[in-house]
C-alpha cells in the first residue's frame, strides 16, 4: 500500500528536528558533544528520587497513579503558586496549567492561535523547538533583530507597525540559542509596545533558574499580565524525563488550551506531577538548586575561557550570565554547516546556527555550543579541537 497518499497537507511542514538527528551521531564513541541543550545527569537529585518515590506513594496512594485534571494534579499547582511567586509572577491555582514538557504548550498554542498564513514574530535566531511546534499550522514567520542585549525592542515596535501579527514569540532570558538576556529597561520597553500595540507575547522562560551570576531579571509576563503568555518548566531544575511544563495565560487562551490538551492527552502523567509537587513543597529544590549553579557555573567560565584562548580572532561570541549556551558568530562566507562534519571526524560535535533561522542565508557562519553535558577539561579540549577546524578553514 502507499501509504505516501494518506499523509495530511500538513506533512510537508513537519520535519525532524535537525538538533534530535545531529544528537545521534554524537552518540559515536569518542565524541564530545557541545551540541545537545541536554542537562548533567549529576543535575538531577538521584539521591532524593527513592525518597520522593516513597513520600509520593505514602502521601496520595494510587490517587498518583490515576486519571486526574486536565490543568493540572492540584498539589503541584498549590506549590507552583509560591514557586511563581518567588519569580514575582502572581498566580492562583485556577491559573496554572500543567503540561507534557514546554513543547506540549507550544503545540497547543500553535493549534489554538495560529490559522494559516498568519504571521508569528520571532527572535532571529529563535528556539528551533518552537519552529517545529508552530510549522504544522501554516504561519508565516516575521523577524525581529536581536543583539547581545537581546530583542531590539524598535524591531519589535517597527514588525508591529507594519504587519498585522498573531503573536510574538521570545526567549528573554538565556536565549536558546545564544544565551543573551534582555535586559531589564528593554523588558519594560517591551512590555510598553506590546501594550500600545495590543498584541500577545508568548514569553518561553526555560532558563532563568540557572543564573551563575549577576542578578535576577523579572520575567515580562510581570509587567503585562494580560498581554503574555508564560511558559516555564521543571526540565532544568528536577529531571527533563519527567515532562513537566507550566502556563499561566489570560482566561480566554487558558480554556482553549485545556481544550485542546483533553484531545491530545486529557491530562499530564499525574505521578510525575506528585514528584514535582513533593519536590518542590518539600524544600528539595531550595537544597538541589545551588549543586545545580555550582555544577554548570564552572563549565560555563571554563567554556568562555577556551573560546578566548582557542578561538580565532575573527569569531565573537556571547557572554552568558547563566543558561546552558553560549553562539559563536565567525566571518562572512564561512559555512559552519560544513565544518560541522570536519569537527565531527575530530570527535566533537556542536549545532550549526543556520538552522535557528526563518530566513534562508541567515546564520551561515554561526553555531551553538553547549556546556552542561561535559566537564571543564573535556570543554577546554573540545574547544581547541574546535578551534583548530576553523582556523584552518578561515586560513
Amino acid at each position: 500500500m502507499k501509504f505516501e497518499q494518506l499523509l495530511a497537507d500538513r506533512t510537508r511542514l513537519m520535519g525532524v528536528n535537525v538538533i534530535r538527528e545531529i544528537l545521534k551521531v554524537v552518540s559515536q564513541p569518542g565524541m564530545i558533544s557541545l551540541a545537545g541543550g541536554i542537562p548533567a545527569p549529576e543535575s538531577f537529585p538521584m539521591d532524593k528520587m527513592r525518597e520522593l518515590t516513597e513520600r509520593v506513594i505514602d502521601k496520595y496512594e494510587s490517587n498518583a497513579f490515576q486519571y486526574d485534571l486536565t490543568e493540572g494534579f492540584i498539589p503541584l499547582r498549590e506549590a507552583l503558586v509560591g514557586y511563581l511567586g518567588q519569580k514575582n509572577i502572581h498566580a492562583s491555582v485556577d491559573d496554572i496549567l500543567v503540561a507534557s514538557g514546554s513543547q506540549g504548550v507550544l503545540d497547543a498554542l500553535g493549534k489554538t492561535l495560529i490559522s494559516p498564513g498568519d504571521k508569528i514574530a520571532v527572535e532571529a535566531p529563535t528556539y528551533l523547538g518552537a519552529l517545529q511546534a508552530f510549522n504544522p499550522y501554516e504561519p508565516q514567520y516575521v523577524r525581529m533583530d536581536m543583539d547581545e542585549d537581546g530583542l531590539v525592542p524598535e524591531s519589535l515596535d517597527e514588525v508591529l507597525k507594519t504587519h498585522t501579527i498573531k503573536f510574538i514569540y521570545t526567549v528573554p532570558t538565556f536565549q536558546n540559542p545564544t544565551g543573551r538576556s534582555v535586559t531589564l529597561a528593554r523588558r519594560k520597553q517591551i512590555a510598553e509596545i506590546i501594550q500600545h500595540h495590543d498584541a500577545l507575547l508568548i514569553e518561553d522562560d526555560p532558563y532563568s533558574a540557572l543564573r551563575y551570576r549577576g542578578e535576577a531579571l523579572p520575567a515580562i509576563q510581570t509587567f503585562a499580565p494580560e498581554h503574555v503568555v508564560y511558559i516555564t518548566t521543571l526540565s532544568k531544575i528536577l529531571a527533563p524525563g519527567l515532562r513537566l511544563g507550566i502556563c499561566i495565560a489570560p482566561q480566554l487562551i487558558k480554556k482553549w488550551l485545556v481544550i485542546v490538551k483533553q484531545g491530545v492527552d486529557l491530562h499530564t502523567n499525574t505521578f510525575s506531577q506528585a514528584i514535582a509537587a513533593e519536590y518542590l513543597a518539600g524544600g528539595y529544590l531550595d537544597e538541589q538548586l545551588p549543586k545545580i549553579i555550582n555544577l554548570y557555573g564552572p563549565k560555563l567560565q571554563a567554556m568562555l575561557d577556551a573560546i578566548e584562548k582557542y578561538f580565532p580572532a575573527n569569531f565573537t561570541w556571547s557572554k552568558p550570565e547563566g543558561g546552558m549556551f553560549v553562539w559563536a558568530e565567525g566571518p562572512e562566507g564561512l559555512d559552519t554547516e560544513k565544518l560541522y562534519w570536519e569537527a565531527v571526524k575530530q570527535n566533537v560535535a556542536y549545532v550549526p546556527g543556520k538552522f535557528f533561522y526563518t530566513q534562508k542565508g541567515e546564520g551561515n557562519a554561526t553555531m551553538r555550543l553547549n556546556f552542561t553535558k561535559s566537564d571543564e577539561e573535556t570543554i577546554d579540549r573540545a574547544i581547541h579541537i574546535l578551534a583548530d577546524v576553523l582556523k584552518e578553514a578561515c586560513a
